[in-house]
């Protein structure tokens, strides 16, 4: 059956390939013929070639309150945690579907993943009970759906580093378990596969530690360890794919004692992160400074030469977002209706 009557399949795919990704559910109720076709991998590769893909930022974000006056944020409860998506190229926003089970918000430090169309979501804490979960659940930007994963094998572990390589895995590093001891082990998940496989420890434990994917390894930095509680290092250590094992440590891969939260690659093969009022390479080749309204900046997602900023802006104590371009040093305000103007725990970018 012709993917479009009367057309060649090369060029009915050259139209299929146009929809934009909000559509992708629509479209594979259609018919057979575009749903196998849309759920191909190549179908991805096709529309990035053609230069029709699009990028969209996934963020943890509290629901804004409606109880901010006068620069004062005054919280009934725990913040609520959604997931939300801004497209940076058009410029909209919108809300994903709650995960089944957890409508009234998703789990507090949460880790969130991109890996091809899939969103992946693991772990956190319930806000009623403050308890640590391993699940896994995965959201299809095709099916717009979601499902459940095989939960994180091992103890339940939180404020663990994570990190995607953007194809069909997700490495998981470090954390602590319940009573709060700092962890070592490491583990990846295949998303394709379904299947969790564990990975040799890493030298030191590892708590609050970040999770990068950077030329082909997967980096896992700062932390510390149990007896250090709370006092970050400056180390770290990364996971070659192609050797499968874990590199020498890095005593000064940090310049200062600090947390690593915002650590990201910024997609040029260099990482980043917000220091001391400034976006700073981890190489030493680039420093430039935040706009001067943003107060703080608790995230920072990257992708193919730019940084997203998340962080209070101005003097209501609103969330507010900035567009960094790398090669001109130039920031660029983005528009944030009210309603996504909550606080951004963790963000990803997926090029649908």
């Amino acid at each position: 059956m012709d993917l479009i009557p009367g057309l060649p399949d090369d060029v009915g795919l050259d139209c299929l390939i146009r929809l934009p990704y909000n559509d992708f559910s629509s479209a594979t109720s259609v018919c057979r013929s575009w749903k196998s076709q849309i759920r191909l991998a190549s179908f991805r590769d096709h529309r990035k070639t053609a230069g029709v893909s699009r990028r969209v930022i996934v963020m943890v974000q509290s629901q804004s309150d409606p109880n901010r006056k006068q620069g004062l944020r005054k919280y009934s409860s725990t913040p609520v945690y959604r997931l939300t998506v801004y497209e940076p190229e058009t410029g909209k926003w919108a809300g994903l579907p709650p995960i089944p089970g957890f409508f009234d918000g998703l789990p507090l430090f949460c880790q969130i993943a991109p890996v091809g169309y899939n969103l992946v979501v693991m772990g956190g804490l319930n806000p009623d009970n403050w308890e640590a979960s391993n699940f896994v659940f995965i959201y299809n930007f095709v099916s717009a759906t979601w499902r459940r994963g095989p939960d994180m094998p091992g103890c339940t572990r939180s404020f663990f580093g994570c990190a995607s390589d953007n194809n069909r895995r997700v490495f998981v590093a470090g954390g602590h378990d319940n009573e709060k001891n700092a962890l070592r082990s490491a583990m990846v998940y295949d998303v394709a596969e379904d299947v969790w496989t564990p990975l040799a420890d890493m030298a030191n434990e590892r708590d609050e530690c970040k999770g990068i994917f950077h030329r082909g390894k997967f980096y896992v930095i700062g932390g510390y360890n149990t007896l250090m509680q709370g006092q970050f290092g400056k180390s770290a250590e990364a996971f070659d794919v192609f050797t499968w094992r874990w590199n020498v440590t890095e005593d000064e891969f940090l310049a200062s004692d600090t947390c690593p939260r915002t650590c990201v690659e910024g997609g040029d093969g260099v990482m980043y992160m917000y220091q001391d009022g400034g976006v700073v390479a981890l190489d030493h080749s680039y420093r430039i400074r935040i706009p001067s309204d943003m107060d703080s900046v608790p995230c920072i997602i990257g992708w193919e030469g730019r940084l997203l900023a998340v962080g209070s802006v101005g003097f209501d104590g609103a969330h507010g977002l900035y567009v960094l371009d790398l090669k001109s040093s130039t920031w660029t305000k983005a528009d944030v209706p009210e309603a996504y103007s909550g606080h951004v725990q963790s963000g990803c970018c997926l090029e649908i």
